[in-house]
């Protein structure tokens, strides 16, 4: 580790906690001091930014300037902007969701939502405020659950002010954050938007007759698609789902470039924090789909020496191809940071957890990880286990409730495909089961995202191997030509 490499990436989480803003893609200047500068210019090149020179310019509305010899970080040639209250992050989310504006227009243009009733059951942060605020503009009634380690009261707090209901608060016990689980379905909805399906499987147990009257429901993740597939293999499942985490224009982005950029960032806060570094100590990564590959990558811009754990053979290969040492967590988790990106519970066992040096959770489930005795607080949202390894968050998914979830473009994407699913709900009435989001829904959120982001495509039409009335091979063409 070095002195100039610990410094360029503390500009780098400096920028990316100051405003939840992505960098993948975004163009970024860096200027001064060779040695920190290289460095920073080689992680944030890792993380996919788009490096450009002093004379490209940098007062665009996405361009970041870090000057690496004042320490002075510039968003579109203004100082980083001081989001202050929970309205400001609000409103600096919204200028950021160009995609997901857009998208509500269209349907307020179209009357999709007017007068329906919408229920969001999502982390509550300021880009999941401003999806609720987008639909209620569109004309929908909206109201807001969330799980209370999920909950950001301010924000809750401004959400209300703004006139849309929450049913949500931070501080709930377990019997409080149920009460208001079973609240929030009984206030009646055409259409439920869920994250992990928790709502979606707690009104089937206790409350069929609201799912009866439901259009259908929308689920953003993994894991809250699995256990809803099984669900509909046993015949319990009693409405239509549109799995919006399948769609491209979420999963490629959303668990690849926002849980992976976010986790890792928020990893690397809360260990600075106890004088602990990621750079060039050994990390494992238990778990390489989608949320996996991005965290690896992540870990590897900030120097991390990178393992991964699978138990899926192809995602193994995935993983072997990449660059990283693949094997037993056993045998690779010992002295070294593990992160779990399974989303499935006792990931990490206690057993693996005493032989490392931290232990994370990215995305995740309830008991991801699992460990002996009490922990002993050591800084914020850090604790210590008896055998002395470092817990992150006590295993919580660590993104969401260490720092301010995934960044505001990548959600910005993710919701606009949450608002064509809703229209597709509204529109098809599908039956039920879980079914993917049309390919012409999912080709419409990712024009539009092209558009409004000024990525300029290429205006030639696709060659067309052969006319669509001719299914002969045309390598053969000219043989035929000559057969008598």
């Amino acid at each position: 580790m070095t002195d100039a490499r610990a410094e360029a990436e503390r500009l780098l989480r400096r920028f990316a906690s100051q405003t939840n803003l992505l960098v993948a893609g975004r163009p970024m200047l860096v200027t001064g001091r060779t040695d920190v500068a290289d460095s920073l210019r080689a992680m944030l090149s890792a993380m996919g930014a788009r490096l450009v020179a002093p004379d490209a310019g940098v007062n665009t509305r996405d361009s970041v300037h870090f000057d690496v010899d004042s320490g002075a970080i510039t968003l579109a040639g203004a100082p980083l902007p001081d989001r202050g209250d929970a309205g400001g992050r609000l409103d600096f989310a919204a200028a950021h969701m160009p995609v997901s504006t857009a998208l509500a227009a269209e349907l307020a243009e179209r009357g999709t939502v007017r007068g329906l009733s919408i229920g969001v059951s999502m982390t509550l942060e300021p880009k999941t405020a401003n999806l609720a605020l987008l639909l209620a503009s569109a004309g929908a009634s909206v109201a807001v659950y969330a799980h209370p380690d999920e909950t950001d009261d301010a924000v809750a707090r401004a959400l209300r002010e703004r006139g849309v209901p929450v049913d949500a608060d931070a501080d709930f016990t377990a019997a409080q954050e149920r009460a208001a689980a079973l609240a929030f379905i009984d206030r009646g909805f055409d259409v439920l938007v869920d994250d992990g399906s928790h709502v979606t499987r707690l009104a089937h147990e206790e409350r069929p007759h609201q799912v009866a009257r439901w259009m259908g429901a929308t689920e953003e993740t993994t894991s809250g698609l699995t256990p809803l597939r099984a669900m509909a293999d046993a015949g319990v499942l009693a409405t239509g789902v549109v799995a919006v985490n399948d769609a491209i224009t979420k999963t490629g982005f959303d668990n690849r470039y926002g849980t992976g950029q976010s986790c890792v960032l928020a990893i690397a806060d809360l260990l600075d924090a106890v004088d602990v570094s990621v750079r060039d100590q050994p990390a494992l990564v238990i778990g390489y789909g989608p949320v996996g590959v991005g965290v690896a990558a992540h870990l590897r811009a900030l120097g991390a020496e990178v393992r991964v754990s699978e138990i899926d053979p192809a995602r193994a290969l995935l993983a072997l191809h990449d660059g990283y040492e693949v094997g037993p967590a056993d045998a690779l988790g010992a002295g070294a940071l593990i992160v779990s990106a399974t989303g499935w519970s006792r990931t990490v066992r206690a057993d693996l957890v005493d032989s490392a040096v931290a232990v994370a959770v990215a995305g995740g489930v309830p008991d991801e990880i699992t460990w002996q005795g009490d922990l002993t607080p050591v800084a914020d949202d850090v604790a210590r286990t008896g055998s002395g390894t470092l817990i992150l968050d006590r295993g919580n998914c660590i993104n969401v409730t260490a720092a301010e979830g995934n960044p505001i473009e990548i959600m910005d994407l993710s919701f606009a495909t949450q608002l064509a699913a809703i229209a597709e709900t509204i529109e098809t009435r599908p039956s039920v089961g879980v079914h993917a989001l049309s390919d012409n829904a999912v080709t419409h959120v990712a024009a539009t995202a092209a558009r409004v982001r000024s990525v300029t495509l290429d205006a030639r039409p696709a060659p067309a191997s052969a006319r669509s009335d001719d299914w002969h091979s045309p390598r053969y063409a000219a043989s035929r030509k000559e057969t008598p």
